[in-house]
């Protein structure tokens, strides 16, 4: 057994609390922290900004990739998608798909998470229909057999929970109604649609283990269920049924956003919320060194407040080692209290092991991303 050294203490001048009332000669503020956001931590406040970098040479630096240029995957197998990001424990993916499968799937390496960027389809699986659109997110227990029926063509992101299971988080003192009610979790259903797809036709299942892919030919179509019990199954929420915790005086941690989590990483959404309006609270997230986890952040839609000249289908990708947090400008219109509320949606995947890149997100890759912290950014 072991625990964290815990003994709080105060030197110089100090706040008397996180993220708020900053001494007046210090307005930044840089949280340094382990396990995340959980474990212990320490706020220091200084007179230049943490991130006020002049030069940057060596691969350890902040990342931006275009994932809307990601070539080479439109129609084909979801096993077939270049991996973008990934350790032992997960892989980050994109898909493209504009025409509706004609065979089923199987992750046999761990439950799948789908996030529709964009489009809809019609989700087939093993325990029966789902409707899907933009903003939903699908889990996929391993080893259930799916299939998408394209009605718009789509856009997806892709993670999967290597070896793992992707669960809710414990919600605490807030309830179990707070972020989002479980009620509002849909699962498919034997509708119809469902048994209409019912078929003695010879059907094809692309089964991935470890990575590599075999195929299981059936002389019918194995979704033949007529009914099933448990507390097993497809999940799904959408973004919208999300309600941030909220606070007027004290900027929330990014763990206080999570959505799922499995025993190495977690995914949390970003989505619109008032910003703080206590007159001494930080209006926009703070700089910190999250040192045990690696950040990556899809930007789903909206207007990334703390970034500056991110898009859409664009993905930031914050390695642990090294200070970050908001662009000056975002940090100076916070200060002003320029904006009122967040309109942005996006997914953030925190790692607790270090992630590699792919050769198909290196190539889509904005090197000047790191001068973008500059006091007068050169090209962002």
């Amino acid at each position: 057994m072991r625990k964290w050294a815990s003994f709080p203490v105060k030197e110089g001048e100090i706040s008397r609390q996180a993220h708020a009332d900053f001494p007046d000669r210090a307005i930044y503020e840089r949280e340094v922290g382990r396990s995340g956001f959980f474990g212990p931590a320490t706020h220091f406040h200084h007179t230049h900004a943490p991130t006020g970098w002049s030069d940057w040479e060596g691969p350890l630096k902040p990342r931006l990739y275009n994932f809307n240029d990601i070539a080479g995957n439109q129609n084909v197998s979801p096993w077939q998608v270049p991996t973008l990001l990934h350790n032992a424990h997960c892989k980050m993916r994109t898909w493209r798909l504009t025409e509706s499968m004609d065979y089923l799937v199987r992750n046999a390496d761990g439950d799948e998470l789908l996030f529709v960027h964009e489009g809809a389809a019609e989700l087939y699986c093993d325990y029966g229909h789902l409707t899907l659109r933009d903003g939903d997110y699908v889990v996929i227990p391993r080893s259930t057999l799916w299939r998408l029926e394209v009605t718009e063509p789509l856009f997806l992101l892709l993670i999967e929970a290597t070896n793992d299971s992707f669960q809710l988080p414990e919600k605490g003192l807030v309830g179990n109604h707070a972020i989002f009610d479980a009620a509002m979790i849909d699962t498919p259903k034997i509708d119809d649609a469902f048994k209409a797809q019912y078929s003695e036709q010879q059907s094809r299942v692309q089964v991935k283990r470890h990575d590599q892919v075999s195929v299981i030919t059936y002389p019918y179509n194995p979704l033949d269920a007529i009914g099933w019990h448990g507390d097993l199954t497809v999940m799904r929420i959408n973004w919208r049924d999300i309600r941030p915790l909220m606070s007027h005086r004290y900027h929330l941690p990014p763990s206080a956003h999570t959505t799922f989590v499995a025993q190495r990483f977690v995914v949390c959404t970003f989505v619109p919320r008032p910003i703080e309006s206590d007159p001494g609270a930080l209006k926009v997230p703070f700089y910190h060194n999250n040192d045990d986890y690696d950040e990556v952040l899809f930007y789903h839609a909206g207007d990334f407040f703390s970034r500056d000249n991110i898009e859409r289908g664009m993905v930031t990708f914050h390695p642990a080692g090294f200070t970050h947090g908001p662009h000056p400008k975002a940090f100076q219109a916070g200060r002003e209290y320029k904006k009122k509320f967040t309109d942005e949606v996006a997914v953030m995947l925190d790692t607790r092991d270090a992630l590699f890149v792919g050769d198909a997100a290196l190539a889509t890759e904005n090197p000047d991303y790191v001068n973008s912290w500059k006091i007068k950014p050169a090209t962002l």
